[in-house]
């Protein structure tokens, strides 16, 4: 079996199995049961796979029609261009999400201490570590979500503070410059309706709030006074139709709210500042 072979059949069995860029999929999890990088399969299409390579190579496949997503295949989701490792214990990081980590980029400054309240890889707060030398802290409720984190973080070297404890319950008053989350946001109702690679495969404690979706940005918001300094920074990514009523939740101890868009246009990212 040569590597085009193996890309030709692979391919055409996700197609079958209605598995979306099929062709893509194919070429990225022969590369990850080679060790290679993707380039290589287009150089070296005639060569032989092993029989262990084979092997990877058709369990990855099985894996993919059943749903895994292919970032749990291969453990690793690029971000802000950095790789970062991924498992089931933790969402994978969106692209969207890059639009947080612009906007939060803008506002901390020198000296400032910025924390991601709900951690999940460690993306936002790595790569917020890394762009701006910020002291940053990242909490998560799940100690698995956290050493995954922590994992990125070192590999890496990006100096990152984890702590074990439910978005901001660990900070003592007025310890925070900016505060940065892309908390859970789907409605619980609307689980049947998502993707099975998301619904099946991704934590749900990373992904459902609750009946409305809206209560972590409750919770989050309401303490977000007690731990930011005056005239700290709030920012939280926006899930679908969420702009107005989280908005609505500041209520007059904010000013300078301001709501990006998406590339798609969507609401995507919404900032406040603390009234001091």
């Amino acid at each position: 079996m040569t590597i085009h072979t193996a890309l030709v059949q692979g391919a055409k069995l996700l197609e079958d199995g209605a598995v979306p860029a099929a062709r893509l999929t194919a070429e990225v999890v022969l590369a990850h049961a080679l060790h290679r990088e993707r380039p290589y399969l287009f150089a070296h299409p005639e060569e032989e796979l092993s029989e262990l390579a084979w092997i990877h190579y058709g369990r990855y496949l099985h894996e993919r029609l059943k749903g895994k997503p292919t970032q749990y295949i291969i453990g690793r989701q690029e971000f802000y261009g950095r790789e970062f490792r991924v498992t089931a214990d933790v969402l994978i990081p969106r692209p969207e999400t890059e639009h947080l980590v612009e906007a939060s980029l803008k506002l901390i400054r020198p000296g400032d201490v910025v924390l991601d309240a709900g951690a999940g890889s460690g993306a936002i707060a790595v790569t917020l570590a890394l762009e701006t030398g910020a002291r940053v802290l990242a909490t998560d409720v799940s100690l698995d979500a956290l050493s995954v984190a922590a994992a990125n973080a070192r590999s890496l070297s990006a100096n990152v503070t984890f702590l074990a404890c439910d978005l901001t319950t660990c900070l003592r008053a007025g310890s925070i410059d900016v505060l940065v989350s892309n908390p859970p946001y789907v409605p619980s109702a609307d689980r049947s309706g998502l993707q099975r690679e998301v619904r099946d495969w991704e934590p749900h404690v990373a992904l459902f709030a609750g009946p409305t979706g809206l209560e972590i940005y409750e919770r989050l918001i309401a303490d977000a006074r007690r731990v930011l300094r005056p005239a700290g920074w709030l920012l939280v990514e926006l899930g679908y139709n969420s702009v107005e009523p989280v908005r609505a939740m500041l209520g007059p101890g904010w000013s300078e709210i301001v709501v990006q868009a998406d590339l798609a246009g969507l609401p995507r990212v919404l900032s406040a500042r603390r009234v001091p």
